[in-house]
């Protein structure tokens, strides 16, 4: 990704539940000062996840939120909701959130709200798509980083790119290649939004030339 110019940074939302290897590439692309944002507020749904550590060791604002403690899944994500706008979010960005979302979470961040999947979408929404298309035996599968509306990876398609099925490939050896490719297409995702690049027309997202930073126009 090349250096992105001075001006205008936008303020992130991260959502987690585990080791944060996603989040951690976006914090490495944000210092390295090759995107033009920063991390208001990481918020974990599960107690003691790594994700939690690389937050405290980069000082990034960190916060535990479980639903447990909550009497409804719209409080609970009211709760969210409440912590993202004490910081004024742009964009909330799913790594690794291990949580379905309700539409009216979804609805009220429409066109902000960012997730990064396993797969090249539409093939193999949902859990464990990288051993679903190890299983179905496609020879090439990918990752695919896209708007969230209220179906299930069902959302506008913002990047992909694709990876090699290889014979000698298992599971998990595959996973771990789409991986790489989830740090870096991911953290490009976001920069185009930060430079007001991506423009939603119907299921279709249009990357503009350079215009002003702004949200998505739908």
């Amino acid at each position: 990704m090349s250096r992105p110019s001075e001006g205008h940074h936008i303020t992130l939302g991260i959502l987690v539940s585990g080791s944060g290897t996603n989040l951690q590439a976006i914090i490495e692309e944000i210092e390295a000062g090759r995107l033009s944002a920063h991390i208001g507020m990481v918020i974990s749904n599960v107690e003691g996840c790594r994700a939690v550590d690389r937050c405290r060791k980069h000082q990034i604002p960190v916060r535990v939120i479980t639903h447990q403690s909550f009497s409804s899944r719209k409080a609970f994500e009211q709760a969210l909701i409440d912590q993202f706008e004490e910081v004024s979010t742009d964009l909330i960005c799913l790594a690794g959130f291990m949580r379905l979302l309700s539409p009216y979470f979804v609805q009220h961040y429409a066109g902000k709200l960012l997730n990064i999947h396993p797969s090249l979408l539409p093939a193999f929404p949902g859990l464990d798509a990288q051993r679903q298309a190890f299983t179905y035996g496609v020879k090439i599968t990918g990752a695919t980083v896209h708007f969230v509306d209220v179906g299930t990876d069902t959302g506008p398609i913002v990047l992909q790119e694709a990876v090699p099925v290889h014979d000698t490939d298992s599971a998990e050896s595959l996973a771990l290649r789409i991986l790489h490719i989830e740090h870096q297409i991911y953290p490009k995702a976001i920069q185009l939004f930060a430079e007001g690049r991506l423009t939603l027309r119907g299921r279709k997202v249009e990357t503009c030339i350079n215009r002003s930073p702004a949200s998505p126009t739908r």
